[in-house]
């Protein structure tokens, strides 16, 4: 059973929508007819989980290896701790970002206590966007930001979002 009030049919819908809607006309009617209820029910229960927090969103998710961005560059950035979460929210909400999260340092050899991915169709697009974002940031914040350098991923091992199971 999840937490936030979940009960066995939200988890079922869970599980019978993680890994996307089907590609047919009607895909809420689709997904209804498998769990046995009708799509209004569906749609009611799924908009009352994103307003419980049992979801956070539903949207496509592109491929974006198949459309051309095939430089993955982790950006990690030494941020001073007492403007950590608002440089982190800023860069966050950059359309740039995929994916941005504070971590802990591990000094003295890990300086780095902010992690953003910005994906590009080549490692130069990855920099030349980091330089903007870096000027941007420089900007907003003045001297909060100490170092900063970029990984780029060399291999996909894994692929997808966190997946539940049909049974508790």
């Amino acid at each position: 059973m999840m937490s936030t009030g979940a009960d066995e049919l939200d988890r079922r819908i869970v599980v019978a929508t993680q890994g996307g809607l089907p590609l047919v006309s009607d895909p809420w009617g689709a997904v209804a007819a498998e769990l046995g209820i009708s799509a209004d029910e569906l749609v009611g229960r799924v908009e009352s989980m994103l307003e419980r927090g049992v979801i956070r969103r539903i949207g496509a998710v592109p491929n974006h290896y198949a459309i051309g961005y095939t430089a993955n560059g982790m950006s990690v950035w030494d941020v001073a701790d007492e403007t950590v979460d608002a440089v982190g929210e800023w860069l966050g909400a950059l359309p740039a970002v995929t994916h941005c999260y504070r971590r802990p340092r591990r000094l003295p050899d890990w300086t780095y206590n902010l992690f953003a991915m910005v994906h590009g169709r080549s490692r130069e697009a990855v920099r030349d966007q980091l330089e903007e974002i870096a000027a941007r940031l420089e900007a907003r914040f003045p001297g909060a930001c100490r170092a900063r350098d970029v990984l780029f991923s060399s291999a996909i091992l894994k692929k997808t979002g966190l997946r539940i199971g049909a049974a508790a």
